[in-house]
């Protein structure tokens, strides 16, 4: 099975944007020797505690820092951008790096009303319409074609659709593309849709069969304790988002339930109860459980952690723990 990162440039209440962004460089980098097949970055606007919006741009910093690892966005919000311009940037990428580019696609906005108007983008609902276009603008060079991507065209960028909902999944299935599970934040209709997704699934010229690929937070320490305090920067962020006032990553704290109230502290446990914690051997178990549940084609990890150095030797462990899985299943 593969593995894979998610990262978001997690801007914590003692850093900078540039730290987030010097970070996520070097995650990947460790993430590459560590056997981790893609990183990803997400896009997200006017979020003081994420610095991944310029997604495209970030990624081309990832590729240059990298030799092998997959590059990618999980994702692109394609109502906040024309085709056109999605396809130059990705053309452009895989120009470059050919064969390491992909490119997630999600339907949400990446932020509020105010976000989409400072985007200039109105209400926006093709997005299927988009996704086509986009593949036909990465596709096989049409010469006679009126609008042509240049970097894009013949470059036949991987495209992912990324969801948290059926419709993702059966699009997804109705185009014969990869899918991909938002399970690290909005885990309810997670096996519904990966279902529907396998079920419905229609080969196409980028895929003979159905790939899904789930995230899964995690949070690896040596001791129990030590991930749970690490996990708590994590919670505290999805408190504050949910309560309506977003805010950069929290530090730790030992007790999370004297930062975060009932009920709000329930909603976030719900949202993320697709998340592996613990040791090594206990992130081992969590996720195999995980895997024998859902049967997935490939994990997508991510760790809001506070700490450089913790967040990293969290991804270390956890690449240890599915080395450890598929030894056994070897």
């Amino acid at each position: 099975m593969r593995y894979s990162i998610l990262d978001l440039a997690h801007v914590t209440d003692t850093g900078t944007p540039r730290d987030a962004l010097e970070q996520s460089i070097d995650l990947a980098r460790h993430a590459e020797k560590w056997s981790y097949h893609r990183f990803w970055l997400a896009e997200h606007h006017s979020l003081r505690g994420v610095a991944s919006s310029a997604t495209a741009v970030m990624l081309g910093q990832i590729a240059a820092a990298t030799n092998q690892i997959r590059v990618g966005s999980g994702g692109i919000m394609l109502p906040n951008h024309a085709p056109l311009v999605v396809a130059e940037a990705f053309g452009t990428l895989e120009t470059l790096y050919p064969g390491r580019i992909d490119l997630g696609l999600g339907r949400a906005p990446g932020g509020d009303m105010a976000v989409i108007r400072a985007l200039r983008r109105g209400p926006h609902d093709d997005f299927q319409e988009d996704v086509q276009e986009l593949q036909r603008l990465l596709g096989p060079i049409e010469a006679s074609a009126k609008v042509r991507a240049v970097p894009g065209e013949g470059t036949n960028v991987p495209i992912w659709i990324l969801g948290s909902s059926l419709y993702g999944a059966s699009l997804a299935a109705q185009l014969g593309l990869p899918y991909a599970f938002a399970s690290h934040f909005a885990p309810d209709a997670l096996e519904e849709a990966l279902t529907v997704y396998r079920q419905n699934f229609r080969p196409s010229a980028q895929l003979d069969q159905p790939h899904a690929m789930v995230a899964v937070n995690v949070f690896a320490a040596e001791s129990r304790d030590e991930a749970r305090y690490l996990r708590s920067s994590a919670e505290q962020s999805f408190a504050n988002l949910v309560q309506g006032r977003p805010s950069k990553l929290p530090a730790p704290v030992a007790d999370i339930t004297s930062v975060v109230a009932e009920p709000v502290l329930g909603r976030v446990q719900h949202m993320m109860a697709v998340t592996a914690t613990g040791t090594r051997t206990d992130v081992s178990g969590q996720l195999a459980s995980l895997i024998d549940w859902l049967r997935p084609d490939e994990l997508i990890l991510t760790g809001a952690i506070h700490d450089h150095a913790a967040r990293l030797k969290s991804f270390r462990l956890a690449s240890e723990a599915l080395a450890d899985l598929q030894s056994v299943a070897a």
